[in-house]
């Protein structure tokens, strides 16, 4: 049975900013092919005054502008009417942080919504009654969540089985696995004084996986030693 496409609903108050990059690479491949479908919604088509007012001064003083609740609300819900199901996701640094093992899990949903927060976030009333999960794609902040939800829709839609042409691709990726991806070489076989490792050039298969397995180790060791940590914990 052919699987449905994954359905992708973001909301934000800049819209353009999804336009170019939603337009390149492996995720225009996935919308052409009908692997997934990205909807984008201008949270300003959702107020009610010339303005288009999506936010306001906080209550009890402090820098900068909070979010407004009432267009957010009625955006979402309107989706909600229609995909009463759809897990609401608001992209922040106070989220928990985003692992492939989160990547692959919704990749496997029907669909789910993405929230981007701007200026000094949203009005708490929303992440109280709206949001069902909260993600950050890093110890930072950013100007908004737009860049955030580029990152997540392209880890995810990649992951979709179709998506990308070789399945052994994904099999041997950093991640994937306990270890970080081995070294990767090309032609030509030397360039200036610089060659390829023999055993890639060997044609012996089994000599070449294990000097995958080995490179990928010590590629974990030199830079991911906490992944290492996490190994152990597993085994132990």
């Amino acid at each position: 049975m052919k699987r449905k496409s994954l359905n992708i609903d973001v909301v934000t108050l800049f819209p353009q900013f999804f336009t170019s990059p939603l337009s390149e690479s492996i995720v225009k491949i996935a919308q052409n092919k009908r692997f997934v479908k990205i909807n984008i919604h201008n949270l300003r088509d959702y107020t009610h005054d010339l303005h288009k007012t999506c936010d306001d001064k906080p209550f009890g003083g402090g820098p900068g502008m909070v979010m407004k609740p009432e267009p957010i609300f009625e955006c979402i819900e309107k989706i909600l009417i229609k995909h009463p199901r759809r897990r609401v996701i608001y992209l922040t640094p106070q989220g928990k942080p985003l692992y492939q093992k989160k990547l692959k899990e919704l990749s496997r949903l029907n669909g789910f919504i993405l929230l981007c927060g701007h200026y000094e976030g949203m009005d708490q009333r929303v992440r109280e009654h709206l949001v069902d999960e909260e993600i950050s794609i890093g110890d930072y902040v950013l100007t908004g969540g737009e860049a955030a939800a580029l990152c997540l829709i392209d880890g995810v839609v990649r992951l979709i089985p179709g998506v990308l042409g070789n399945k052994e691709s994904l099999r041997h990726e950093s991640f994937q696995g306990h270890y970080l991806d081995y070294p990767h070489y090309t032609r030509p076989r030397k360039f200036r004084t610089y060659t390829v490792p023999e055993v890639l050039a060997s044609g012996n298969h089994r000599a070449v996986d294990e000097w995958r397995r080995t490179k990928a180790i010590e590629n974990t060791r030199k830079k991911r030693k906490d992944l290492l940590l996490k190994i152990k914990k597993k085994k132990g």
